[in-house]
């Protein structure tokens, strides 16, 4: 009979074999035959045969566990050379058991990778401390090697240890406030593994994210995501999108799932509909097609992308040359040209250094196009409307953003214009097959207010969220700013209209 010496060296060479197998870990960490607790769901197949067990993680979860496995036993890292993060985003419905992940998950990075070194945030201080850290000291104290690691928990005290080596073997828990973000840097491990795992993710701010970025440089990084896809922008967005290269994705039904209650589920679908916003997000585990407070939809977004318009659909209307400047930062100086219903991006400019150089070049622009009127943005364009003037193109206008809007309803100039761009939009506006300007469309929101009155989110709190400053749609919202009549076109010259020059609407240059 193995002394207790002998059965502790054991655990520790079966630790080891299981460092390339989460899910062979899960199952042979905890007492899934003995522990009524946690006997919840039936293990599916092919993994109840593999393992000769009734109960375990849903179907879900095991192929999760085996992805992640797959790609630790693919990186085959030695302890000294740096290899890609495992990067694995999961965007559910209610009720499939990701908490319990989060606590297999960091059970088997800490029980497997000697001075591991992890980060665990949620959206708000509850989550993280009455949910998230919650089950991961249940299931750590279930675990089989519970003895070797010490658990804390209540606000400020969330931290899990291996005993004997607390300053280097250790995972966090941090709440994900943005002036918490310096809490989230210094994380390496050239030798081991750090991580982050991200619960409800929908509503962690892009500074988090990107501090966290600084933690998968070396060793063998591993960085997961889990939540409600609540938000159709934002860095978990991101991850199922334009970084889904990036990322191992799941999507999780709620109705495929054992533990849920499929009666309420289906109830829920035929009150709201399959396709109904609140369908996606808490049962399909899909993105909504918009979110509570987004100003323009992703199906209108979509509808204008890339559209190509015949011209006698637009040609009668006038020509208006619209600028956002730019001159800091990665914002793009967007020179754009809308007539009617259709739209071009004439120029974008990584950075003005000359006003002056600025305003022949639009100048140039307005001669070439035929422009019926020429609006700037002054946030950054008074230079350059001063420069016009020197060019004697004293009819061009700056546009305040913060200014009066010309509709009671609308806080100011900004909400004002943005909301003829929606309208323009659903009104069968095209605009060119651009990413960047899609992503414009959908990023700003509508900020609450008691009055009613409509206020669009200033660009200072979406770049706070994590998203550019949307510079694409604020040179086209620019064209909505006063009424113009064409000075080339009139409506009287439709015979004309059959023989002009075709307008692209996917032209980009």
């Amino acid at each position: 009979m193995l002394n207790k010496a002998q059965v502790e060296k054991e655990l520790i060479l079966d630790m080891v074999k299981l460092a390339f197998s989460p899910m062979d870990f899960v199952m042979y960490a905890y007492p899934w035959d003995t522990d009524s607790s946690i006997q919840v769901v039936e293990l599916p197949e092919p993994w109840a045969s593999k393992y000769g067990i009734q109960y375990g993680p849903d179907k879900w979860a095991c192929e999760l566990l085996d992805r992640i496995g797959e790609q630790i036993q693919a990186h085959k890292f030695d302890g000294q050379n740096a290899v890609d993060p495992i990067r694995e985003a999961v965007a559910s419905g209610h009720g499939i058991g990701k908490s319990a992940m989060v606590g297999w998950i960091v059970d088997f990075i800490m029980s497997t990778r000697p001075f591991a070194q992890g980060t665990i945030t949620a959206n708000t201080s509850a989550q993280l401390e009455t949910k998230t850290w919650t089950q991961i000291a249940t299931w750590t104290k279930k675990c089989i090697t519970a003895h070797w690691f010490r658990v804390t928990s209540g606000r400020g005290s969330m931290k899990l240890v291996r005993i004997g080596y607390e300053s280097d073997w250790y995972c966090t828990a941090q709440t994900c406030r943005e002036e918490n973000s310096e809490a989230f840097a210094g994380q390496h491990q050239a030798i081991s593994t750090s991580f982050y795992i991200n619960d409800e993710a929908s509503a962690i701010p892009a500074s988090i994210c990107e501090v966290q970025e600084g933690g998968l440089t070396d060793g063998e990084p591993m960085q997961f995501w889990f939540g409600n896809p609540t938000k159709n922008s934002g860095k978990f967005y991101d991850c199922f999108h334009s970084q889904r290269h990036r990322w191992n994705t799941t999507q999780v039904d709620s109705r495929d799932v054992q533990i849920t209650n499929k009666t309420h589920l289906n109830e829920m679908v035929e009150d709201y509909g399959i396709d109904s916003d609140i369908v996606k997000v808490r049962i399909r585990g899909m993105f909504p097609s918009m979110s509570v407070k987004q100003f323009i939809s992703v199906e209108d977004a979509d509808a204008g992308y890339g559209k190509v318009l015949r011209p006698d659909q637009y040609k009668f209307a006038p020509k208006i040359l619209c600028i956002d400047p730019a001159w800091q930062g990665d914002d793009d100086f967007v020179i754009g040209l809308r007539q009617g219903l259709a739209f071009k991006i004439l120029r974008v400019i990584k950075k003005n250094d000359n006003d002056m150089i600025m305003a022949t070049l639009i100048a140039n622009l307005e001669d070439e196009h035929k422009a019926d009127a020429v609006f700037i943005d002054a946030g950054y364009g008074t230079g350059i409307k001063s420069g016009g003037d020197t060019l004697h193109r004293n009819h061009w206008r700056l546009v305040w953003f913060g200014g009066k809007s010309p509709e009671k309803g609308c806080l100011n100039m900004r909400t004002y214009i943005w909301k003829q761009a929606r309208d323009w939009l659903k009104a069968g506006g095209a605009y060119p097959a651009n990413p960047t300007m899609h992503d414009d469309f959908i990023g700003p929101e509508l900020i609450p207010r008691a009055d009613g009155i409509m206020q669009l989110e200033s660009k200072k709190d979406m770049k706070a969220r994590g998203l550019p400053s949307p510079g694409y749609v604020d040179a086209l919202a620019i064209s909505f700013a006063y009424t113009v009549n064409s000075k080339y076109v009139t409506r009287g010259m439709r015979k004309d209209m059959d023989v002009a020059e075709a307008w692209e609407p996917t032209d980009y240059i």
